[in-house]
C-alpha cells in the first residue's frame, strides 16, 4: 500500500508475483482472512480466470450466514456490485453467476438487504436483466444465463421486501423486464417461481398492484404459468394468491381476465385438481391418522381452494362475470362439493370463502341459474354453518339465506326447519351485519302474510325494535329494513296493540319521530366523507318508509302493499 493508504496502481510490477501470494493465502481455508483477500484481489481489477476464483471464494463465504457481520464490517459490497456494472457479460458469464449467488446470500441479511438497496442494486440488476432479455432463444447462451436468472430474480425477491426497493422496481421499468423473463423461461420452473413469488410480494401493495395489472398480458402469463405448472403447488398457490389481489378492487381485471380464452376452464381445472388432492390427503388421513388431533394450518391442497375460491369470489362481483359464473354447472358444483365435505373446523377460511362465493353467486337470477336450480340442497348445507360457533361462517350463512328466501320455496324450508328462530336469535347478536342479514331474511319471510306470525316468536319484535334503537342512527340502511320488516308485519294492523306490545309501541314512537327529524338524522352521520351518502338514503329511503310506518301505528290502520327486497 502506498503512504496515503490506498492500494497500489491496479498495474504494476510484480503483480502477478502478488496475486499468486494472495491466492496461496487463501488455501488457509480461514473466512475473515479470505474475506480481506477477495477484498484486495477485486481492488486490482482482475479479470478471466482470477475473477472468476475470487467470485467463488466470495460465494463460498457468503453461503455461511455466520460471515454476514464479517461482510458488514466490509466494503466488499461495492466491488461485488462493480463486477456486475462495468465487467463484460459474456466473457464472465460464470463469474457474473459467481457474483449474483453471494449478493442473493447477502440480501438475505436484513442489514445488508438496505445497504444493498442504497447502493442501487435494484437499478443494476435492471439493466443485467435488458441484456440477457436481449439474447434470443436460438443464441447458444441463453440456456446458460438461465442460471444467472435463477440468482438475479431470486435477489429481487428479497429486494422488493423493503419500500425502496418496491419504488425503484417501478420507477425503473423493471417490472415490464421481469414479465419479459416470464414469457421468454416459462420453462424454467425456478425462474417462474421466483418471478411468481416476486410479483406475490408486490401485488400486496396498491400501486404495485396496479403496475402489474397494467400489463396487458400479464393475464396470459399468468393463465399459461397455472396451466403448464399445474400441479407444481407452491407456483399455483402464489399464481392464484395474486389473481386474488388483482381482482379484488379492480372491476376492469375481473372483466380482463375473464375475457381472456380459457380463463374460466383454467380455474375450474385447478378447482377440479385440487379438490381431488384434498379429498385423498383426507381419506388417508381418515384411514391412517383417526386419532390424530386436527391440524390447525390448512394443508398445501387446501391453500390453493381458499385462494382460488378467492378468486372466484372476486370476479363473480362483477355483473357480467358473476351472472355467467352463476350458470356454470362446474364452478357451482365445485363450491357446493366443498360445503358437502368440509366443516368450519375442518378448515375454517376455505369453508367461509366458499359460502362467500354461492353467496355473491345467489345474487344474479339468471336463466339457467346453477344456484336456483341446487338452492334447497345448498340451504340445506348451510344449516351446518349457521348452528356452528363461527360468527364468520354464521354471517356467509345468513348472507346467503338473505338472497334465496327471494324464493317461495326457500321461505318454506326456513320455516319448517326453523331457521327463522335463527334468524330472531341473532338479532342478539350485536353484530350489525349480522343484524342486517338475519333482518334481511326476516322482511323476506314477511311478504307471505302466512308468515308474519313467526316475528311473534322468541321476541322478535322487541329484537327488532332493540335493532333499530341500537344501530338505527349510525346505519340507516339497517333502520330501513328494520322499518319495511315492521310495515310488512303489521299490514293487516286493526288496532296496535294487536301487533305491538305496549313498551314496543312506545319506543317506536319516540324512535321513529326523532328520526324523522332531519337536523337530527343528520347529526348521526359519523363519517364527514359520507356525509352526502347518509343524507340522500335518510330522504329517498328511509324517511318514506319511516314516516309510512308512523302513521300506520298512530292511526291504527293502513290498506298498503306489504315490501320486498331484491338482494342483499
Amino acid at each position: 500500500m502506498t503512504a496515503h493508504g490506498s492500494f497500489l496502481p491496479v498495474r504494476f510490477k510484480r503483480r502477478s508475483a502478488l496475486l499468486k501470494l494472495l491466492y496461496k493465502l487463501v488455501d488457509i481455508g480461514s473466512d475473515p482472512l479470505g474475506l480481506k483477500l477477495a477484498r484486495m484481489i477485486l481492488a486490482l481489477k482482475v479479470s478471466g480466470k482470477n475473477l472468476l476464483n475470487v467470485c467463488k471464494l466470495v460465494f463460498k463465504i457468503s453461503r455461511n450466514e455466520k460471515n454476514d457481520s464479517l461482510i458488514q464490517n466490509d466494503s466488499l459490497l461495492d466491488s461485488l456490485l462493480e463486477i456486475l456494472r462495468f465487467e463484460d457479460l459474456q466473457t464472465n458469464n460464470e463469474a457474473f453467476l459467481y457474483c449474483l449467488g453471494a449478493i442473493k446470500f447477502i440480501s438475505g441479511n436484513a442489514v445488508l438487504l438496505n445497504e444493498l438497496v442504497n447502493k442501487g442494486t435494484v437499478e443494476i440488476l435492471f439493466q443485467l436483466m435488458k441484456q440477457i432479455n436481449n439474447i434470443k432463444e436460438s443464441d447458444t447462451r441463453f440456456s446458460n444465463l438461465g442460471h444467472l436468472l435463477v440468482q438475479l430474480t431470486a435477489t429481487l425477491r428479497n429486494l422488493v421486501d423493503l419500500p425502496l426497493s418496491r419504488c425503484q422496481l417501478l420507477c425503473s421499468g423493471a417490472v415490464s423486464e421481469l414479465w419479459v423473463v416470464l414469457e421468454q423461461r416459462m420453462n424454467d420452473k425456478d425462474i417462474c417461481a421466483n418471478i411468481v413469488r416476486i410479483f406475490s410480494k408486490l401485488s400486496s401493495y396498491n400501486d404495485c398492484c396496479a403496475a402489474l395489472a397494467a400489463c396487458s398480458r400479464c393475464y396470459v402469463l399468468f393463465l399459461a404459468l397455472l396451466n403448464k405448472h399445474q400441479k407444481k403447488q407452491d407456483l399455483v398457490v402464489r399464481v392464484v394468491f395474486i389473481l386474488g389481489n388483482l381482482t379484488a378492487k379492480n372491476n376492469q381485471a375481473r372483466e380482463q381476465f375473464f375475457k381472456e380464452k380459457g380463463s374460466a376452464d383454467t380455474l375450474i381445472s385447478l378447482f377440479q385438481t385440487y379438490n381431488e388432492f384434498d379429498l385423498n390427503t383426507k381419506k388417508e388421513k381418515h384411514e391412517g391418522e383417526e386419532n390424530k388431533s386436527k391440524q390447525k394450518h390448512p394443508s398445501e391442497a387446501e391453500d390453493v381452494l381458499i385462494k382460488l375460491i378467492r378468486v372466484l369470489a372476486n370476479l363473480s362481483i362483477h355483473p357480467n362475470v358473476g351472472a355467467v359464473l352463476a350458470a356454470n354447472h362446474h364452478i357451482v358444483a365445485l363450491l357446493i362439493t366443498v360445503l358437502e365435505y368440509k366443516s368450519v373446523d375442518d378448515c375454517e377460511e376455505l369453508v367461509i370463502n366458499a359460502a362467500a362465493t354461492i353467496n355473491n353467486l345467489s345474487y344474479y337470477k339468471v336463466r339457467n341459474s346453477v344456484i336456483e336450480d341446487k338452492k334447497l340442497h345448498i340451504a340445506e348445507l348451510l344449516l351446518k354453518l349457521l348452528m356452528s360457533s363461527n360468527m364468520d361462517g354464521i354471517l356467509e350463512a345468513v348472507r346467503v339465506f338473505g338472497n334465496l328466501s327471494q324464493y317461495l320455496e326457500i321461505c318454506d324450508f326456513i320455516v319448517q326447519k326453523k331457521v327463522y328462530k335463527y334468524m330472531i336469535a341473532l338479532l342478539d347478536a350485536k353484530h350489525q351485519d349480522v343484524c342486517f342479514s338475519a333482518c334481511g331474511v326476516l322482511l323476506n319471510l314477511t311478504v307471505d302474510k302466512n308468515k308474519r306470525a313467526i316475528l311473534k316468536e322468541e321476541g322478535g319484535i322487541k329484537k327488532l325494535v332493540d335493532c333499530l334503537r341500537d344501530f338505527g342512527p349510525t346505519d340507516w340502511q339497517l333502520a330501513c329494513l328494520i322499518c319495511k320488516t315492521l310495515w310488512n308485519y303489521s299490514e293487516n294492523i286493526t288496532n296496535a296493540a294487536s301487533c305491538f306490545e305496549e313498551d314496543d309501541i312506545n319506543t317506536l314512537l319516540v324512535l321513529l319521530a326523532s328520526f324523522l327529524d332531519e337536523e337530527l338524522a343528520l347529526d348521526y352521520s359519523f363519517d364527514r366523507d359520507l356525509r352526502d351518502y347518509h343524507k340522500l338514503y335518510w330522504e329517498t329511503e328511509f324517511k318514506p318508509v319511516a314516516q309510512k310506518l308512523l302513521n300506520r301505528i298512530q292511526s291504527h290502520h293502513s290498506f298498503l302493499q306489504p315490501i320486498t327486497i331484491t338482494s342483499f
